[in-house]
């Protein structure tokens, strides 16, 4: 069954009834400019039209009638800008769910409460559907520690919540996909920089399948400048202000509404008037285009720096996809990186349904030039699907959780290396899954800057070496080790390890795992889900509520149902012997994930 979509953004209103399997649209409707003067409604392939439209609620009460003429919907999916640190998957829109979204809506005073109204106004209008929340920040859950934080003093960050979110990442994540298709290469072994220029603005590094790097941060105020909101600025410009009398109101407004493109121009937020504008020699256009693009030439070079080169950069959404001039001016200066710009390639570009994916670097470019024709909608439609799939197979049995210590894996080699010749492992006691045993040898992990000693070394020997630590370990030992699944040791640090008849340099293979559930077949499909499946799993039992997210699922027929957190997580969690979870019902991450870029990078790896 088709999927309604609703993408509410700051200043229009996409909705589309869509199949989530084909990306086929039923019925469409496109607002612009809503809430403000010369506010149009698209519907399908229509002219605009001028509408009144004080709201989205009010535009949403104007297009529901046609978007649903054609039939009936099994779900209504809505874009949410924020998750804050609740949501890091979708969301069966319920009374708590809501109010939690409620909660988060001063971090991006722009989008949330737009999006709450058409979220109440479509359940009001259609209240047998299940209605899910699909988050813009959830693709970049996998930002490394070092792009979270902020340099502020760390009891008042925790105390009060204040990291790095980033946004866009439904499409961030959706370009990054199309372009490894385009580019025939798996995700994995790209390093990508995903553009999504529209009346909100943002940039992404994209390693490994995985967003490491992004432009906003706590809210949608930082990094690029946007239509109407400033971008990076200097905090003491908030002070300064404050002291000189200005309101948090007024200077809220000030960031929010009467900054960026429009702030700079003086006249409008929207790229296609200050283009037109600045053509005909308006000098406020010309300062404010020239502002834009400098600041976009400058955040794609500090990601290219943060993954020490890349492969490919894309350009989407509204700007990213039509305007020729801001992607000359993004890329002319790029040769330093290995991108060339072919001008006649960019000026002519075109997107449509039948190519939504165009190259326009110059054939002795080593980086390759995209425009990506982005589909929020269809991403969102999936995840909706998937949620409400999810919702019914799920079955209320409950997981077994263990706590895994650090630990050493070695392979024969490494074994006499560290041992002496001939020797082989010697178990000490079995672990949970079968054929796996702790040994009598322990090592020494010496790192950068401390050791610790006696790492247990687990048996039987592996292919190859690895070392499982916590990120207290990590910090201590004086490492910036990657969350990856076991076995997934490439571009990770490498470590010493001391045994008592020597030593062994590992260039690689330290690692925080991944959290994980190990599954016989028969419970996979009792739950519902398949070997490299990402879920939710909540804690049932414990002291207080919490979930785990980002849970990798493992299925083979020799393995025993369990859970493993590492150290740090069971104690932050304060979990005890006996722990249990489930598969949470309203987190569709086991579909969603399956069609998700660092998801379909991961699967696709050879012996993951």
């Amino acid at each position: 069954m088709p999927v309604l979509v609703l993408n509410v953004g700051s200043s229009t209103l996409k909705a589309d009834v869509l199949d989530p399997a084909t990306g086929q649209r039923r019925a469409s409707a496109r607002a612009e400019r809503v809430g403000q003067p010369g506010a149009t409604l698209r519907l399908d392939d229509g002219p605009p039209t001028p509408v009144d439209a004080p709201d989205h609620a009010a535009v949403l009460a104007l297009c529901l009638p046609h978007l649903l003429a054609p039939g009936a919907v099994d779900g209504v999916g809505h874009r949410v800008a924020h998750g804050g640190e609740r949501f890091t998957g979708p969301a069966l829109l319920d009374a708590d769910v809501i109010a939690a979204i409620e909660a988060i809506a001063p971090l991006a005073p722009l989008h949330v409460p737009p999006a709450l109204a058409a979220i109440r106004a479509a359940q009001a209008a259609l209240p047998a559907l299940p209605h899910v929340a699909v988050f813009d920040t959830s693709f970049h859950a996998t930002l490394p520690h070092r792009a979270q934080g902020y340099a502020i003093d760390a009891a008042v960050a925790k105390a009060h919540g204040v990291r790095r979110y980033g946004f866009h990442g439904t499409s961030h994540a959706w370009v990054a996909r199309q372009a490894a298709a385009f580019l025939k290469t798996d995700l994995r072994q790209l390093r990508l920089i995903t553009c999504h220029l529209g009346s909100g603005a943002s940039v992404t590094a994209i390693e490994n399948g995985r967003s490491v790097e992004t432009s906003m941060g706590m809210t949608p105020l930082e990094g690029l400048v946007m239509g109407t909101r400033c971008g990076d600025l200097d905090p003491g410009v908030v002070l300064h202000l404050l002291r000189s009398g200005m309101t948090v109101d007024e200077v809220d407004t000030l960031l929010n509404k009467r900054s960026g493109l429009a702030g700079l121009s003086g006249t409008s937020g929207d790229l296609r008037d200050i283009e037109e504008r600045a053509a005909a020699g308006d000098e406020g256009c010309r300062t404010a285009l020239q502002v834009f693009a400098h600041r976009l030439r400058k955040h794609i070079g500090a990601m290219a720096a943060v993954m020490g080169g890349v492969d490919a950069i894309v350009f989407t959404a509204g700007i990213g996809e039509n305007s020729a001039n801001v992607r000359q001016r993004a890329t002319q200066r790029l040769e330093f990186l290995g991108a060339v710009v072919d001008e006649d390639l960019n000026r002519d570009l075109r997107l449509t349904d039948a190519q939504p994916v165009a190259a326009f670097h110059a054939p002795h470019s080593r980086v390759s030039l995209l425009a990506i024709r982005t589909d929020e909608a269809r991403a969102i439609a999936e995840a909706t699907t998937a949620l409400d799939a999810a919702r019914t197979v799920l079955q209320p049995r409950t997981i077994p959780i263990a706590v895994s210590a650090r630990h050493v894996h070695l392979t024969q080699a490494a074994v006499e290396a560290l041992f002496g010749p001939g020797h082989t492992l010697t178990p000490r006691n079995p672990l949970s899954q079968p054929g796996q045993y702790a040994c009598e040898e322990t090592v020494d992990v010496v790192g950068p800057k401390r050791t610790i000693e006696r790492v247990r070394v687990l048996g039987p020997i592996r292919p190859g070496c690895q070392v499982e630590v916590s990120r207290t370990d990590e910090f201590f030992l004086g490492l910036d080790a990657p969350v990856r699944a076991s076995g997934d040791t490439k571009s990770t640090p490498g470590v010493t390890l001391r045994g008592p008849a020597g030593s062994l340099t590992l260039h690689e293979g330290v690692i925080c795992a991944w959290r994980h559930i190990h599954m016989h077949p028969d419970d996979a499909a009792a739950f519902g889900v398949k070997d490299k499946d990402v879920v939710e799993v909540e804690v049932t039992g414990g002291p207080r509520r919490l979930s785990f997210g980002d849970v990798l699922v493992r299925v083979h027929p020799e393995f025993r149902l369990e859970m493993h957190v590492d150290t740090d997580e069971a104690n932050a969690a304060e979990l005890e012997p006996g722990a249990e979870g489930a598969l949470a019902s309203t987190a569709g991450e086991a579909h969603l994930l399956r069609r998700s870029a660092h998801y379909e990078a991961f699967r696709a790896t050879p012996g993951a």
